[in-house]
């Protein structure tokens, strides 16, 4: 029997304790004869604690197991909506392994700066030498063995470690967020959620020292309060076909991502990189410009507080320096 799928109703949640309402439809036959004419229940269930299941005379809801396609060329596959189904008691769970089927579909591919050292023959003085250069050039890279690595290593699961590493609230956020870009249209994919200090010391290109990282080091809460996850689009034979349509991505985060609590902190130094909009990164880089004034003026009083100390230990120095 094919999988009923579920559509999720009202506008953004503000916060971990929002309710999620879900309605489900009815399930296409797979041929006249196994059809059913019976409806599906809409079910309002608010978000309980990981251990808490929805109430007995309550219809599950049916949410968050994501069927993904097979693993192929069939790009068109990979990038469709994706069908949700099976009964699930625990909302937490549900979450999870939807988030979870984003990341297993998307490619963990980057692009990174690779430094190659060459021997050239240039002229000095009038003569022609051979000496060594340092060449930068942009290469693919394959990111894939990272995440299991870091699993490996803490003993766990992947979705355990890469999904439950999450903070509950964010997560909440970015189903509500990553469903609705979906029912747009767009084929939202995760390519890193938590990532410990291990896991962040392996990162390639721009990033945070690796217990300062809003993924989850340890400065920052560690496991269960990871803050950002890196999303992109999987629509695309091509990573050049994927990088218009993850820019189209981007743009609907930044115009609809507040709706439902999640913005871009970095928007082009780090495209990728999203964020809950009431946390902390997100409010020293996007905070609007009261937020920026009062930076400059404390980076001022700084400043200012630095070169009266200045000004003093020289007078001090001057006068120790006199005979009297």
């Amino acid at each position: 029997m094919a999988s009923p799928q579920a559509a999720v109703m009202g506008n953004a949640v503000a916060n971990a304790d929002a309710a999620m309402a879900v309605e489900s439809v009815p399930a296409t036959p797979p041929d006249a004869t196994a059809t059913s004419s019976e409806p599906k229940s809409i079910v309002v269930a608010a978000l309980p604690d990981s251990s808490q299941t929805l109430p007995a005379e309550t219809s599950p809801v049916q949410a968050a197991t994501a069927s993904l396609p097979p693993v192929s060329g069939d790009t068109e596959e990979v990038a469709r909506p994706l069908d949700i189904f099976e009964e699930c008691l625990v909302v937490d769970v549900c979450i999870d392994r939807y988030l979870w089927a984003l990341y297993e579909r998307t490619p963990k591919q980057d692009t990174i700066s690779v430094q190659e050292q060459r021997k050239v023959t240039v002229k000095k003085k009038r003569k022609t030498v051979t000496v060594t250069r340092t060449f930068t050039r942009r290469v693919d890279n394959d990111f894939t063995w990272k995440d299991p690595k870091a699993a490996e290593r803490m003993g766990m699961p992947m979705i355990d470690y890469v999904i439950g590493g999450v903070d509950r609230s964010f997560k909440l956020k970015l189903f509500h967020a990553l469903y609705a870009a979906e029912q747009a249209g767009l084929a939202p994919g995760i390519t890193s959620a938590f990532r410990d200090d291990y896991r962040q010391s392996i990162a390639s290109g721009l990033k945070a020292a690796s217990d300062k990282s809003y993924h989850g080091g340890s400065f920052r809460g560690g496991y269960g309060h990871g803050l950002a996850v890196d999303v992109v689009s999987v629509k695309g034979a091509t990573r050049a076909e994927r990088w218009v349509t993850t820019e189209a991505l981007w743009k609907w985060i930044d115009a609809r991502g507040p709706d439902f609590g999640i913005g871009r902190p970095y928007l082009d130094r780090d495209p990728p990189h999203v964020a809950p909009i009431d946390g902390k990164e997100y409010a020293a880089h996007r905070g609007g410009t009261k937020a920026q004034h009062a930076e400059a003026d404390r980076k001022k009083r700084d400043r200012g507080a630095l070169r009266v100390v200045a000004k003093r230990s020289k007078t001090a120095k001057a006068s120790k320096g006199r005979t009297i």
